[in-house]
């Protein structure tokens, strides 16, 4: 009987932070390295806590207020969560209570989302610099001054980090030294994040394009002009580019030639940047809704009215479809991501353009009044 206790205590203790979203300490597929998760397209395949039969049951876990607000994505990884803010810091927060592990004061502004990579966050800051910091420890490791502000959110992968400034460049530089490797050029600023695929670096300008770029050289492979490029991060998916735009429109274009496939035309700007899963894309629109569109046609499946504009990108985990609205709104919804029927919603305090991340049954979002939030389910085993 003493044995059967033991074992009933210890499944009913693993069965708890399973519920509460705890990430084991080895880490794991489930982590939300980046802004994008993976090639941009805000999708967690791995995620099993949460669904569309139990997501009406979330209710707040934790909430934290930083010095100021701002509207960056977290990142979550190893039961860390990393998140930036406009009082200058870098929070590591711990992803089950909330409790400060620690913060990293910049020389301005946070809004750059972070990325996680091989024990190391990478962040920029509108003190024009990136930095790379110890992620267990804080501890800066290097930073890299660009000339101008650094507002979108980096890219690691195979050993480089991607990412672009306001001095209108895209640089590469080596991950662990911070050394140049090089920079591109274009006609404004670039604060959309970048998608690395197949060798082929896609990132967005204010001067209304849309570039692929060598990885490895920076060599421009081509360029798309639209009416109106600035926030949005393209998603890269089968071959295929999708990337919002000012000129109210959604793109789809050839990931190796930069043809385009189709538009889709909502009814205002398009700052938020598409997720896409199983076939769908979804994002957000000035003109206060969520869309489904057809990855493949660009064909409406479906669309939600909020009550204000939305300039947040959706995470989509486990059929479901997590996005923000903005001011006066200021809800964080949960959708039917085959059927668009609204699941869950929560009122902040001012989310305004954050974008949530989902991981190990917990949704994460930060707030432009300078809260993060963390959403679970509290006392429900997974799946239910």
């Amino acid at each position: 009987m003493k044995n059967i206790r033991i074992l009933l205590g210890i499944l009913f203790a693993c069965l708890v932070s399973v519920v509460w979203g705890q990430q084991p300490a080895g880490g794991g597929q489930n982590n939300w390295t980046e802004f994008h998760r993976t090639n941009m397209v805000r999708w967690n395949p791995y995620e099993k806590v949460l669904n569309a039969h139990n997501v009406g049951r979330l209710s707040l876990k934790w909430g934290y207020i930083t010095g100021s607000g701002g509207n960056p994505s977290p990142a979550v990884v190893n039961g860390v969560v990393y998140i930036g803010s406009a009082d200058d810091n870098l929070y590591a927060l711990n992803a089950a209570t909330g409790a400060k592990l620690w913060s990293y004061a910049t020389g301005n502004a946070v809004s750059s989302s972070p990325a996680v990579a091989n024990g190391v966050v990478y962040v920029g800051s509108f003190d024009n610099n990136l930095y790379a910091l110890n992620a267990a420890t804080g501890a800066k490791l290097w930073s890299y001054a660009t000339g101008a502000q650094v507002e979108g959110s980096p890219t690691i992968v195979n050993g480089v980090v991607y990412f672009g400034s306001d001095d209108n460049n895209v640089y590469a530089l080596n991950a662990k030294t911070g050394a140049k490797l090089w920079n591109y050029t274009t006609g404004n600023n670039v604060t959309s994040s970048p998608a690395v695929v197949n060798g082929i670096i896609y990132v967005e300008s204010a001067d209304d394009n849309l570039y692929a770029l060598n990885a490895s050289t920076g060599a421009k492979l081509w360029n798309y002009t639209t009416g109106g490029e600035r926030y949005s991060s393209p998603a890269v998916a089968n071959g295929i580019v999708y990337v919002g735009s000012q000129d109210d429109n959604v793109y789809a274009l050839n990931a190796s030639t930069g043809i385009l496939l189709w538009s889709y035309a909502t009814g205002g700007g398009v700052e938020s940047s598409p997720a896409v899963a199983n076939g769908v894309v979804y994002i957000g629109s000035a003109d206060n809704s969520v869309y489904a569109l057809n990855a493949a046609t660009g064909a409406k499946l479906w669309s939600y009215a909020t009550g204000s504009y939305v300039d947040s990108s959706p995470a989509v985990a486990n059929s479901v479809v997590y996005v923000a609205s903005g001011n006066p709104d200021n809800n964080i919804y949960a959708l039917n991501a085959k059927t668009g029927a609204k699941l869950w919603s929560y009122t902040t305090n001012d989310v305004e353009s954050s974008s949530p991340a989902v991981a190990n049954g917990v949704v994460y979002i930060g707030s432009y009044g300078g809260e993060v939030y963390a959403f679970g389910l509290v006392g429900q085993p997974p799946g239910q």
